[in-house]
């Protein structure tokens, strides 16, 4: 690589985001054994993220009641899909935080299982303002800006009526809980530095540093020493997005500020390791992720 080139490669860096870089530096793979693009797209899956693999999870709906929610929000009616458990009352509530791709089904089957764990799980739509379906977009560079131009004071407000949704049907907003990926996982840190009511948070490799941005007042990072809730971290070795090292000094920032997090660094894993629809699924670190997840929202009585 040239001089220029480092130059110019530097000057990508610090205007992409994280989960823009993680999601564009994973290693193309053969696209055998991986759905066509029209059978993708019949089966509810995001275009953006490239070939969608063919053996997904796909988890029932036995034992559970799903479906679609309307959720009131500055600006309109914000979309949201549900899973929870039938015959369960007061159920606790986790939100779902999506990845920039959209409402698709992988998002939609995260909070399937999340039910089954016996959570009232929401996963808002909160892009839907820009009024485009992010599942149909085909191109990372024209996704992004539409996503980057979200501000985090709505986010935040987002995800605040969608717990007050949740309790108004019926879920206990005394345990609440938020699980996130991607760009979602940045939602997590900023959500559990904004919320009060907040019980325990779950990041998969959610972006720590921010490139500028107006609408980001600050990154998770800077936010260290606002967190109100305890945050579980799980990142890849291999994020080329989200180095070691930055991992590395939120540990230190949250440590120094007294804050309770704990983060598992998965080796061999890059940016994406839990999306079993994408080429960047990685068995083992994300069913040991997901397990991670369940003991995290049990201690803190998130989940029984």
């Amino acid at each position: 690589m040239t001089m220029d080139s480092r130059a110019q490669q530097s000057m990508d860096d610090e205007t992409l985001t994280s989960d823009e870089m993680g999601l564009t530096r994973i290693s193309p793979l053969s696209r055998r054994g991986f759905m066509t693009a029209s059978v993708a797209v019949a089966a509810g899956y995001t275009l953006a993220a490239g070939p969608v693999r063919a053996d997904v999870i796909v988890t029932d709906e036995t034992g559970l009641e799903t479906g679609n929610a309307t959720i009131k929000v500055m600006g309109g009616d914000m979309p949201g899909y549900f899973a929870r458990p039938k015959g369960v009352p007061n159920p606790p509530i986790v939100l779902v935080a999506m990845e920039v791709f959209g409402l698709h089904e992988y998002i939609k089957d995260v909070t399937r299982r999340l039910g089954k764990l016996g959570a009232f799980a929401v996963a808002p739509d909160y892009y839907f303002r820009a009024g485009t379906d992010l599942t149909r977009i085909k191109d990372i560079p024209q996704l992004m800006p539409i996503v980057n131009a979200k501000a985090d004071s709505e986010l935040l407000s987002d995800l605040d009526a969608t717990a007050a949704w949740a309790v108004s049907q019926g879920g206990d907003g005394n345990r609440l809980g938020i699980i996130g990926f991607c760009r979602g996982g940045r939602a997590v840190w900023e959500y559990a530095a904004h919320s009060t009511q907040l019980k325990a948070g779950v990041a998969f490799y959610g972006s720590l540093v921010d490139p500028p941005n107006p609408l980001w007042p600050k990154s998770p990072t800077q936010l260290a020493g606002e967190m109100k809730a305890p945050v579980l971290g799980l990142y890849g070795a291999e994020d080329q997005g989200i180095p070691v090292a930055q991992v590395d000094a939120m540990k230190a920032a949250l440590a120094a500020a007294g804050k309770t997090a704990e983060f598992r660094i998965f080796p061999g894993a890059p940016h994406g390791f839990h999306a079993d629809y994408r080429p960047s699924y990685r068995k083992e670190p994300a069913e040991q992720a997901w397990a991670d997840m369940q003991a995290w929202f049990k201690k803190y009585n998130v989940l029984g």
